[in-house]
């Protein structure tokens, strides 16, 4: 497919966290785009709203809404299934929910939530998709993974693969940091295994969005979201911190890029540690392990 005949128009997009932040910003601009937009939320009301005000705005009446709460990995399957019964093809996938936790807690699955939610549940319904997205790309020519992460991940260092459920010594923002350099390893461990199938007409690519002033943190203590609001006076706004994900959704100069880190609409070198090989492989096949039924 030519460099300029990629257009969102007639196309399905699927996106999770959209009722807030970079989220819920990247839904309104793909709304007018003519693609159809499934939108994934844990709360009904908040998520109804969207749709509601979405439809309305742009006109575009293919606009759904999708329950699932993705710290939950049936959740995360049942969502998966509810998709490939909708339609036939997808197009796009933006993993854009996350969350970050200042204390250790449980999914209901028995992991440790920040890495359940940040990065389990970005590998479970990729992988539960990839069907879907490779028979799509090799109907109509081309489709894409997106996945958020963040520069965080400069500040994780390595993942501890003895305790990656961070039983030892819980630190809330550390553990976040982790999850996002999780987010890039599966990013581009997923985009060599797609291509070692050639499969080429299926791209992968993570961002930065940059630290964006949104709800996120909101879910902790009263202490870290005063830490937080303070923060958010240095904060760019949702809009912009939405233009890099909404650039590799819709942009056809990226048609061709795949494995990659973009911050401001640019690739950028991620960390040494994002780009090990047998740390990305181990981070694999330890998440396959885990969800393992």
């Amino acid at each position: 497919m030519a460099n300029n005949s990629w257009s969102l128009n007639g196309r399905t997009c699927l996106i999770t966290g959209i009722t807030q932040g970079i989220g819920r910003v990247t839904a309104q601009e793909l709304a007018p785009t003519g693609c159809r937009l499934l939108l994934v939320a844990r709360d009904a009301h908040r998520g109804g709203a969207l749709v509601a005000e979405l439809k309305a705005q742009s006109k575009n009446p293919n606009i759904e809404l999708l329950l699932a709460d993705l710290s939950r990995m049936e959740d995360v399957r049942k969502l998966a299934a509810d998709v490939k019964s909708r339609t036939d093809r997808l197009d796009v996938l933006i993993n854009n929910a996350g969350a970050l936790f200042m204390s250790r807690q449980l999914s209901p699955d028995g992991f440790e939530m920040t890495f359940a939610l940040n990065h389990l549940a970005y590998f479970l319904l990729t992988q539960e998709l990839l069907a879907l997205i490779e028979k799509t790309a090799a109907t109509h020519g081309s489709a894409r993974i997106i996945n958020v992460a963040s520069n965080a991940h400069h500040r994780a260092g390595r993942l501890n693969f003895d305790d990656i459920m961070h039983e030892r010594g819980y630190s809330g923002f550390p553990v976040y940091c982790r999850s996002k350099l999780a987010n890039i390893l599966f990013t581009y461990e997923l985009a060599r295994r797609l291509q070692q199938r050639s499969v080429d007409n299926v791209t992968v690519n993570c961002l930065h969005p940059g630290f964006v002033a949104s709800g996120f943190g909101l879910n902790n203590s009263p202490l870290m979201q005063l830490v937080m609001k303070l923060g958010s006076v240095f904060a760019i706004s949702p809009e912009e911190g939405a233009k890099t994900t909404i650039y590799l959704a819709t942009s056809p100069d990226v048609q061709r890029e795949t494995g990659r880190y973009f911050v401001k609409c640019r690739p950028a070198r991620s960390s040494r540690a994002s780009n090990d090989l047998d740390t990305a492989r181990r981070l694999w096949e330890l998440s396959e392990k885990l969800l393992a039924r």
